[in-house]
Order: C-alpha cells, then sequence, then structure tokens
C-alpha cells in the first residue's frame, strides 16, 4: 500500500498567524512529505508493504517505525486545525475536562507545562484512557498513544523545533500559546465520542 502526504482542509496561509504560510510549507510540505517518502521507501519488499499505517506504527521497530510514527502523527496533528475553529469544547467533553483539570484552563496550562517540560524533541498528547479519564502524556521522537496502547489520542502538539522554529525561534511557550488559537474542538470532541 502506498503512503500519501494527506490533503489539507485549509490552505497553507489560513492559520497564520498561528503557524506561518512558511512553517506549513516547510513542516507540511517538506517535513512530512519527506517522512511519507521514507515510509514508502522502507515497507517496500517488507511484511508492511501492504499493512496499514496503524499497523507498521504499533508492530515495526527503528527507521520503519520512526517515519510511520511521524506520519501518523503529523496527520492526527494537522488534522486537529481550522482556520475557523470551534473555540471551546461542548457536550461531555468538558464535563471530563472539568473533572480531571478543573477547567479548560486547567487543562491548557497542564498541557503547556508537559509540553514546554518535554526535553529535546517529541509530542504532548491529550488521551482518554479506558476507563474515560482524561491524562496528558509526553512522547518523545515518533512515539504516541497509539503506539503505547495506553488510550485514545485525542489532542496532540508537536514540539519538533520545525514545527516552530520560523515563526518562534526558541520561544515554545509562544508557540504554544498561538497553538491553542487554531484548535478545532470540534475534532477533539469527535475523537473523544467515538
Amino acid at each position: 500500500m502506498k503512503h500519501e502526504l494527506p490533503q489539507l482542509k485549509y490552505e497553507l496561509a489560513a492559520l497564520a498567524p498561528a503557524i506561518s504560510e512558511e512553517t506549513m510549507e516547510y513542516h507540511w510540505g517538506k517535513h512530512f512529505q519527506a517522512y511519507v517518502n521514507n515510509l514508502n521507501n522502507l515497507i517496500a519488499g517488507t511484511k508492511f508493504e501492504s499493512a496499514s499505517l496503524e499497523r507498521i506504527v504499533k508492530e515495526s521497530s527503528g527507521a520503519l517505525f520512526n517515519n510511520a510514527g511521524q506520519v501518523w502523527n503529523h496527520t492526527f496533528y494537522f488534522d486537529s486545525f481550522s482556520s475557523n475553529p470551534k473555540k471551546e469544547p461542548e457536550g461531555k467533553l468538558p464535563e471530563a475536562i472539568n473533572k480531571h483539570f478543573g477547567s479548560l484552563d486547567g487543562l491548557k496550562e497542564q498541557f503547556n507545562k508537559a509540553a514546554i517540560g518535554l526535553f529535546g524533541s517529541g509530542w504532548a498528547w491529550l488521551v482518554k484512557k479506558d476507563d474515560g479519564s482524561l491524562v496528558i502524556m509526553q512522547e518523545a521522537n515518533a512515539g504516541s498513544p497509539l503506539r503505547s496502547g495506553s488510550g485514545t489520542a485525542l489532542l496532540t502538539v508537536d514540539v519538533w523545533e520545525h514545527a516552530y522554529y520560523i515563526d518562534y525561534r526558541n520561544r515554545r511557550a509562544d508557540y504554544l500559546s498561538a497553538w491553542w488559537n487554531i484548535i478545532d474542538w470540534a475534532v477533539v470532541e469527535k475523537r473523544y465520542n467515538e
């Protein structure tokens, strides 16, 4: 199965000023595309040649896992955004957020702390555990809840420098502050309710 760069639901310039068109050109158009290309090259002639992306992420190792994990993570990340996002969650999700984090602001504060505190490169995740509880996780490099089997991923932020360096240089906290403005809570709600 050939894997392809997923199409965006918005134009490359649509997320500015939170994420600039230039960052999108490099992050989505070059870094993400390179992971897709590497994945396709690495699966050729292997037992994963016809496998789903999810199976590859769960079962592979080494360079194959790194590239498959990055394809899955980036697909999830870019799908969470909108140029006209729903600004706050509704339904059962805010009840769970309030129960586990006190408020939406409490979630943002704890999530930002995890993302800022992640040493090196990786991802911060909001995850719904099997018991319905919400937790924030840090995953290094290409790690994800899909790989670790720790629950259902609801939201993620990419804290590899290529995600924000053009716009924010080394100011990861400023990137996170702007990033919340483009999160489409309708997408997160859908993931929570599945």
